[in-house]
């Protein structure tokens, strides 16, 4: 009998803090073990590579940053045997948007989750239609994180955005990866 596929969305999954990497893994190892390739897709920890700072000053050297302690992100098609793969995995302690009682969880919008991918450097074609020129957004990576400006032009195979933004009482056009942007 085949299975009726549905459509994939993101979930958050709750977890003990610090413990993300380790549920990820046991996930991952259940998903190999128990043949769901096809309904659990993708199990992600928000980590972003920031600097080690010694009294203040960079050291040259880099860690993984956890950018949301307690929580991984999964990508998958919700049927009955994928939601219980997922909360029945060690280290899992719950699905944001479960309200118990077997009830499903509500997945994460596509809204939610954009950010959160982008700050992985993760950028799919399906974001850029999200995107226009005239549209406001914020700097959420890089040198010029927190600031906001207008998009001028968009160029999808490159991933470059010029984005118009003020400095100095002055209009200035900067350049920026797609990947760090976020509508506003």
């Amino acid at each position: 009998m085949a299975v009726q596929l549905g459509e994939k969305q993101w979930y958050i999954v709750t977890t003990y803090s610090m413990h993300e990497a380790k549920t990820a893994d046991n996930l991952r190892k259940r998903i190999q073990s128990m043949n769901m390739q096809d309904y659990i897709l993708r199990v992600l920890v928000a980590e972003q590579e920031v600097p080690v700072l010694k009294d203040g000053a960079q050291t040259g050297k880099t860690r993984m940053k956890n950018l949301y302690p307690g929580y991984i992100f999964v990508e998958m098609i919700m049927t009955d045997e994928s939601w219980y793969i997922v909360r029945n995995t060690p280290g899992v302690t719950g699905i944001a948007g479960s309200s118990g009682g077997g009830q499903k969880p509500t997945p994460v919008t596509r809204e939610e989750i954009e950010p959160v991918l982008k700050r992985m450097g993760m950028v799919d074609s399906s974001m850029y239609d999200r995107y226009n020129v005239g549209d406001k957004v914020k700097v959420i990576h890089g040198p010029l994180e927190g600031t906001e400006g207008t998009i001028l032009s968009i160029d999808k195979t490159t991933g470059a955005c010029r984005v118009d933004t003020v400095f100095f009482g002055r209009s200035t056009p900067v350049d920026v990866e797609f990947s760090e942007i976020e509508k506003i």
